[in-house]
């Protein structure tokens, strides 16, 4: 069902000179889900991001938010809020001086600004720090208080381009469940860019997958990494093989395969690569056509009977796991 606070991309489309970034783009993202733009570098879903918070300039199409068409706005009129990748705090003020900025351009005085710079603050679980200078901060406490920046202006959807990236892997894992949860709370939409399936699968609602400036596959994120369409999509979303036989291409999760003799098996292959991952061992077997297949094990059952490398084994499959790809 559609809302009137419905976000909805209607052909946009960005041309940089002869390059076509964003190919007219069509896509309905619901009032209050968290939407993740899954792709590889230069596929368009940055630039698609810098278009929905008036920091590009459209070159066609149109971008429609709570029924009205906002293409054209600048970014402070739109309903929308960006959190950057680098976070771009002003260095020389106070944490709660870099909330409150928006608020004092719009000419809020400043008792009632600094009032709700410290909620916000409160909110992310910064306030002991709202009297330091950024360069003060961690980097995690830094993304905090531009989270808190951004969602002062009380947008209905807020755009964050990339926000983890610059984290260690530890942090990254403890900072988007915070934004999971912080979603949840304000009940307003998130769309989020990133290039990590695993950020976009623990994150997302729906996950969006733009390749070549088009979008090739959308929908929930179990749903996107249970059935992908593509051999692109089921590559990129990554922990799935793509076979190709005479009978045509299929997808099959790397943990559906498993070990058999290899008379009577589905496919028969050699043992290539063993990697040790704790709960699971990843095994890369070389099947006919030189094609390159992951299994993954588990721990208990790889060294339960363990392969070596240039041994051969059969592979085989329950019949629903393989799914069929098209072109």
């Amino acid at each position: 069902m559609r809302s009137e606070l419905d976000l909805e991309l209607v052909g946009l489309t960005k041309r940089y000179g002869d390059t076509l970034a964003v190919d007219a783009v069509s896509h309905l993202f619901h009032a209050g889900s968290y939407c993740c733009l899954l792709g590889p570098s230069g596929c368009g879903k940055s630039s698609t991001l810098r278009m929905l918070a008036g920091h590009e300039t459209v070159t066609d199409g149109a971008i429609i938010l709570g029924g009205r068409d906002v293409s054209r706005l600048p970014p402070a009129r739109r309903g929308t809020a960006m959190m950057f990748q680098n976070y771009a705090l002003f260095p020389h003020l106070s944490v709660i001086d870099n909330v409150a900025f928006s608020l004092k351009m719009k000419g809020i005085d400043a008792a009632k600004r600094r009032a709700s710079a410290a909620e916000m603050l409160a909110r992310v679980d910064m306030t002991v720090f709202s009297d330091r200078l950024p360069a003060q901060l961690s980097g995690g406490q830094q993304q905090r208080v531009a989270l808190a920046r951004a969602l002062i202006t009380q947008p209905q959807v807020l755009l964050l381009d990339e926000p983890l990236s610059a984290l260690d892997p530890f942090l990254r894992i403890r900072m988007r469940a915070e934004l999971r949860k912080l979603q949840r709370e304000l009940g307003i939409s998130f769309i989020h860019v990133t290039h990590s399936q695993d950020e976009a699968l623990a994150l997302a609602d729906e996950i969006v997958v733009m390749n070549e400036a088009k979008i090739v596959q959308a929908g929930p994120a179990r749903e996107v990494f249970q059935a992908p369409k593509t051999a692109f999509v089921a590559r990129f979303i990554g922990s799935h093989n793509v076979i190709a036989l005479p009978e045509g291409k299929f997808a099959l999760r790397a943990d559906e395969l498993k070990l058999a003799p290899p008379q009577g098996a589905k496919l028969r292959g050699r043992v290539t690569g063993v990697e040790y991952q704790g709960t699971h061992v990843a095994l890369r077997i070389t099947i006919a056509g030189e094609q390159e297949l992951t299994a993954l094990l588990t721990d208990k059952n790889f060294f339960g009977a363990p392969k070596d490398v240039g041994e051969a084994v059969g592979l085989d499959w329950d019949g629903q796991a393989a799914h069929a790809l098209s072109a």
